[in-house]
């Protein structure tokens, strides 16, 4: 609404509106979270709007008070680096919700420090959501349908170095603005590295395609802080039966450390009411994170705090959600009301609260969170892979192979076909002695994925030590070739060799 004809037309509706805070759309409860860009009016603005239409509605002087100017194109300025989709993705004309994943590869010859990140989703009224994920292994693309053209599902597990974890909320929705990083949080991007762009779209009952583009703004400062993202969910104990008007999500987190939460992003779909986030202290007291009364999908945000919120050691983080399956709530998508679960599609359910929590001290101090979030997933579901897997890298990296081994076979047991997992046993095996059986798992993760060379620089080494020379020269030398500037594969390829001259016949070993 740019012009008096606009608004005047409307007023007694600008005044319903404004007046119940319907409008502007801003879903956090005042009073439970200082937030940066919040959009809410004062009860004097409001009842200056009833007064205008209380008198009429006159129209006022409009040289003195001229219709606000938009930025057009980059919200942000002509970005660093722009990626355009290497292809569209044509949705579906009707049926249920898509998910579409976008591969980028940035192609970057030297680390680049992000300081601010803007995604232009394309068509914005096919596009409910975007969230932008890191693949440091650079395997996305091996997930394509076809080359360039991405890949469905939303349930995106980017595989991650649990000592380099994500630590920055890269989200797009409508009406939301790009966030700037503050100095000393800008996110890392190397050479190599795969954006994935993870696209929820809503068909539009007619052809619709969609080629999103990303622009990246780039800093010279290194990060000097470390925050990481923490979820708590509950979509294991989501089972909401039908005509439920109010069902109850919950988890809790206990702190390892001093830490200040930086940003908070709740997410639920059409059954959820109110949603609440809080910190009880050791000493009792509770610390409210966020709490919405009147839970809106369509308006679901990242919400920044003004101020960091600090919570000591000890401190446990609490999500509780509050569901309505019943027909009087007017966003349920089943009518009659129907049994829900959790699941991707906007008719089920999901209980998620995600929490940027910066570790305070002077050094990156995100793995002993890390082991926390991990090992209380653990808690809830002790065969999850990933957890597993994770858990295992932390018992290498503290020596405790034991430890690891213990981890990574139930991850191999969980998943059996993943490389990355059949490696890092490998590794734990190796270090408790089990020279025989960790050769078998650098085999079985290169049958899995012949290009892994990590796994074939681990069997080449197991072989040095087994004796068996020429098969490690053997592999050494492609891995060589695989990694012509890494040193470390080229020294070990020249000492094999040499092991290898002083074995030949008329050598004195």
């Amino acid at each position: 609404m740019l012009s008096y004809a606009d608004a005047g037309k409307r007023a007694s509706q600008i005044a319903a509106v404004t007046r119940s805070r319907y409008m502007p759309p801003w879903l956090p409860e005042k009073g439970y979270g200082d937030f940066e860009g919040e959009r809410r009016l004062t009860d004097e603005e409001i009842r200056t709007i009833s007064d205008w239409v209380a008198a009429g509605a006159p129209e006022g002087a409009y040289a003195v008070t001229p219709p606000p100017s938009y930025t057009e194109g980059w919200q942000l300025g002509t970005p660093d680096l722009a990626l355009e989709a290497p292809a569209a993705f044509r949705a579906p004309t009707d049926g249920s919700d898509v998910y579409w994943n976008f591969v980028f590869r940035p192609g970057l010859t030297a680390v680049r420090y992000v300081r601010a990140m803007e995604i232009r989703p394309g068509d914005r009224q096919l596009v409910h959501h975007a969230n932008l994920l890191v693949d440091r292994m650079a395997v996305s693309h091996l997930r394509e349908v076809a080359s360039g053209q991405g890949f469905p599902g939303m349930d995106l597990e980017i595989m991650r170095n649990p000592f380099d974890p994500p630590g920055h909320l890269l989200f797009w929705k409508p009406g939301g603005a790009p966030h700037e990083e503050p100095a000393g949080l800008a996110w890392r991007l190397d050479p190599g590295d795969e954006l994935v762009l993870n696209v929820h779209m809503h068909p539009l009952g007619k052809p619709a395609e969609v080629r999103p583009t990303i622009g990246l703004y780039f800093t010279d400062q290194p990060p000097t802080r470390f925050p990481l993202l923490v979820q708590l969910e509950d979509d294991e104990a989501l089972d909401i039966p039908a005509g439920a008007r109010d069902f109850v999500a919950r988890d809790d987190f206990r702190l390892p450390l001093d830490a200040d939460v930086l940003a908070v992003y709740p997410h639920a779909h059409y059954l959820g009411r109110l949603l609440e986030a809080y910190a009880t202290l050791p000493d009792g007291s509770r610390k409210w994170l966020i709490r919405i009364p009147e839970w809106n999908p369509d308006w679901q945000a990242v919400y920044y705090y003004r101020s960091p919120v600090f919570l000591p050691r000890g401190a446990v983080i609490s999500m509780r959600y509050h569901y309505d399956n019943s027909a009087a709530n007017v966003r349920n998508p089943h009518h009659p009301p129907r049994r829900v679960r959790a699941g991707d599609q906007s008719t089920d359910e999901m209980a998620h609260l995600w929490l940027q929590l910066l570790p305070r001290g002077t050094e990156d101090r995100r793995r002993v969170l890390e082991e926390a979030v991990i090992r209380h997933r653990l808690e809830k579901n002790p065969k999850d892979f990933t957890s597993n897997l994770n858990l295992g890298a932390v018992m290498l990296a503290r020596l405790n192979a034991a430890g690891a081994v213990s981890a990574l076979e139930t991850a191999v047991a969980a998943d059996p076909g993943r490389a990355e997992a059949r490696n890092m046993l490998g590794l734990a095996l190796a270090r408790v002695g089990r020279a025989a059986e960790a050769m078998a798992e650098f085999t079985i993760a290169l049958r899995l994925r012949p290009d892994y060379s990590a796994a074939r620089f681990n069997l080449a080494n197991s072989q040095v030590r087994a004796g068996e020379l020429d098969e490690a020269i053997e592999n050494l030398r492609r891995v060589v070739a695989a990694n012509p500037s890494d040193p470390l594969p080229r020294s070990r390829l020249d000492n094999a060799l040499a092991a290898r001259k002083t074995r030949a016949p008329g050598n004195v070993p």
